[in-house]
């Protein structure tokens, strides 16, 4: 239906959106569709004049960065996020840091969840210790699948006057969306992670939220994101977001069915394997697993060439030789994380997948543990 979508918009042979002929207004009605479903279908507030905002961008990597430097930018303070962000966020503070701003990091626990007790001392004591501009922490870590305890660090930044970001690229698509009940800020979402098109993301915006712009050159988005608008990706992301929406229920048991199908079966034939964050809340889609004694690296490459794709963390960073940033925030035993990899599953993935992926680690993990 995504590829539908977008193949009868390319057929239109849209207009840029900002053009005040017919062409252009036909393709702004199906950015503004777009941009109106989308946001409900994240619960967000679509009508009233207290309706929230959503700005287009490139993706999730884009709207971290704008998020991180366009809500703080006004702001006097430190930057707090958890030591297990996504690296887009991670690498945007560390710039921050460069450029002169206090960078403060949350830690984590073995289970995999961020710790929030520094965060609510640095809040209560920032007449004294310094005002805190911005806080970042996503919604469920890309490596472990981990839920982590936004809502409440919202209302703790609620009260004390400060924004909070989260990321919450992982979660739609993957369970119900609900940006006016978390009580966040801003909310960054992606669509290639509910197959949609790869190169559009979103930011969304409390209503009253200033942002300032990163990019300059246009007024599209009250230009706060300008440069011209694609229809064709928008339309695309609507209709993923939709198809996610109104089989959620369904695609949730099918891939936490699966996901655990393949913890169970893996350690039922390695046993020495370690299900990362399994005493968590996790996504129902993602499985970190480490094999204690294998290299995760040399693992990767084998199940590749056996034609099984898993990851040694996060995608935006696996051309990295460094073993998984959030492994080593949780503190756990240097064999678990250096032979960590991350699986992930889909409402589209087959039995007979699992089942081939547990055939080739059973096969692959004990010869590499030989070396």
């Amino acid at each position: 239906m995504v590829v539908d979508r977008m193949h009868e918009l390319m057929k239109m042979r849209l207009a840029n959106a900002s053009s005040q002929h017919a062409a252009g207004r036909q393709a702004r009605q199906v950015i503004e569709k777009a941009r109106e479903s989308i946001l409900k279908n994240c619960g967000g507030r679509t009508s009233g004049m207290a309706s929230d905002q959503l700005l287009f961008t490139s993706g999730g990597t884009e709207s971290n960065n704008l998020a991180i430097f366009g809500l703080s930018e006004h702001r006097p303070g430190a930057i707090v996020v958890s030591r297990i962000e996504h690296p887009s966020v991670l690498a945007a503070a560390e710039y921050a840091a460069t450029q002169g701003r206090e960078v403060r990091y949350l830690r984590c626990s073995a289970s995999g969840v961020v710790c929030l007790d520094k965060l609510e001392e640095w809040l209560a004591t920032q007449s004294t210790n310094g005002p805190i501009a911005l806080v970042s922490l996503m919604l469920a870590n890309n490596e472990t699948g981990v839920w982590q305890p936004v809502a409440r660090a919202a209302a703790m930044c609620r009260q004390a006057g400060v924004l909070l970001h989260t990321d919450a690229v992982q979660v739609l698509g993957k369970s119900e969306m609900n940006f006016v009940g978390l009580n966040v800020d801003a909310m960054t979402v992606t669509a290639h992670k509910l197959h949609g098109p790869v190169g559009i993301g979103a930011l969304i915006l409390r209503n009253g939220v200033a942002l300032s712009p990163r990019t300059f050159g246009g007024f599209q988005q009250l230009g706060q994101r300008p440069g011209t608008e694609m229809p064709v990706l928008a339309g695309g992301f609507e209709t993923a977001a939709a198809n996610a929406e109104g089989q959620l229920a369904e695609r949730v048991v099918t891939m936490q069915r699966l996901r655990d199908a393949l913890q169970s079966k893996i350690q039922s034939a390695l046993p020495s394997a370690v299900a990362i964050g399994a005493e968590s809340d996790r996504l129902p889609h993602t499985l970190s697993v480490s094999f204690p004694g294998v290299d995760r690296q040399a693992l990767q490459l084998a199940l590749d060439m056996a034609g099984i794709a898993c990851s040694t963390g996060s995608a935006c960073a696996s051309g990295s030789s460094q073993p998984s940033h959030v492994l080593e925030a949780m503190h756990l035993e240097a064999s678990i994380v250096n032979g960590g990899i991350r699986f992930s599953v889909s409402a589209e993935t087959l039995e007979s997948e699992i089942d081939q992926a547990v055939a080739s680690l059973a096969t692959i993990v004990p010869r590499l543990m030989k070396w």
